[in-house]
């Protein structure tokens, strides 16, 4: 995606210098010689089939890596190494990690709430399919760094019609940011996660740890200590804090 925009910003300066050129040109050769009329031409048939092909070329080689990257961006695998499932809701999130067991219910899970931020821990160098899902409104999970969000529609029940999929480059291990991108309603601003990247070795110990029992916050301890089980990239808003400073 980013090649894609660089080359189409570069596109766009080559025509805009063109037409730049073009209008400088225009105003020196033709500025006013006189009061002699110059000569008026009605058409230029050869300069305007060239006017209409040029930026239909243009158009349709942007049509054609655009939806090229699209593609790429969108494939989905067969069998990827991590399914997490995304639920929103008004407003947090709940994570669940599917591959811990068929069962929804028992499967290891993180869910936010006003006064902790919900963090999703993910490893490098493996495939991660998200299946995304809202109880209520329409949300959109936003993992700026993944330069892709998916808007979260309900109705979706277990999330199937609504995938993505990404691989996280080793040595990007850290803490980022996560957001809701839709205007879903009065604490929107408030929708906000972490996303946790550790290596694959210390993945499966989180889940090792979640599976015995222990909390986000206990199992990020220890596999994190650098970082910590607590949110680093953002915090939870204090809603009565702000209530009283609206009304103050």
């Amino acid at each position: 995606m980013k090649e894609l925009w660089i080359w189409s910003v570069i596109a766009a300066l080559i025509v805009g210098i063109l037409v730049w050129a073009l209008i400088g040109w225009s105003i020196v050769r033709h500025r006013k010689k006189g009061d002699e009329l110059p000569r008026q031409t009605a058409y230029n048939l050869p300069l305007e089939i060239v006017y209409s092909i040029i930026p239909f070329l243009i158009i349709a080689g942007l049509f054609f890596f655009t939806v090229k990257v699209q593609n790429e961006v969108q494939e989905r695998g067969d069998d990827p190494d991590v399914n997490i499932t995304v639920q929103a809701f008004k407003w947090n999130w709940e994570f669940l990690y599917a591959d811990t067991a068929e069962d929804e219910a028992e499967q290891v899970s993180t869910v936010g709430n006003s006064e902790e931020i919900p963090i999703l821990v993910l490893p490098t160098d493996r495939t991660v399919q998200f299946y995304v899902r809202s109880a209520d409104v329409i949300h959109s999970f936003w993992v700026p760094e993944f330069l892709f969000k998916l808007d979260v529609i309900p109705g979706n029940e277990n999330g199937r019609d609504n995938v993505f999929e990404v691989t996280i480059d080793e040595g990007q291990e850290g803490a980022y940011v996560g957001r809701c991108a839709e205007l879903c309603g009065t604490y929107h601003a408030y929708m906000n996660f972490e996303v946790r990247v550790v290596s694959g070795e210390d993945y499966d110990r989180y889940l090792q740890l979640r599976e015995s029992g222990a909390s986000t916050f206990e199992a990020l301890e220890e596999v994190d200590p650098e970082l910590g089980g607590s949110s680093v990239a953002t915090q939870p808003w204090d809603l009565g804090e702000d209530a009283q400073q609206v009304d103050g």
